[in-house]
């Protein structure tokens, strides 16, 4: 028990896990095979389309239901007229429990349980500037 109440007490010092100095921490490599939960409905990469969900090439950092050729929730909307951006920190919220970040988001996905996963695809996110840039 006592060992159980350290470890909650030294991760609650620690800053947020997966961002130092506003930088993404996780691992790129492993983050891709945790986005194969996300393939169905999402693509990244060269040539990367709309599938169910938009292509998510540059969504890292970029304006909340930004891709002007996507139908997004109105929940997601009216994150994006309130100035919302997809930074790390919202990302990583957002992939934990879609539903409850975003309540009434079409996003069917149950979210990314473990933290070190979020953080992973955030990475790998990372890794796929936007079209064109």
């Amino acid at each position: 028990m006592l060992k159980k109440i350290l470890s909650v007490a030294c991760l609650m010092a620690l800053p947020a896990a997966g961002f130092a100095d506003g930088h993404i921490t996780g691992d790129a490599a492993a983050g891709e095979k945790v986005f194969r939960k996300c393939k169905a409905c999402h693509a990244v990469g060269e040539g990367a389309e709309n599938k169910i969900g938009p292509a998510l090439n540059g969504v890292v950092d970029a304006a909340v239901a930004g891709k002007p050729d996507f139908k997004y929730s109105d929940t997601l909307m009216a994150m994006a007229s309130e100035g919302k951006t997809w930074t790390p920190e919202e990302l990583a919220g957002f992939l934990e429990k879609p539903r409850n970040y975003a309540k009434g988001t079409k996003m069917a996905f149950a979210g990314l349980r473990k933290e070190e996963d979020r953080m992973n695809v955030i990475a790998y996110l990372a890794s796929f500037p936007a079209e064109g840039s």
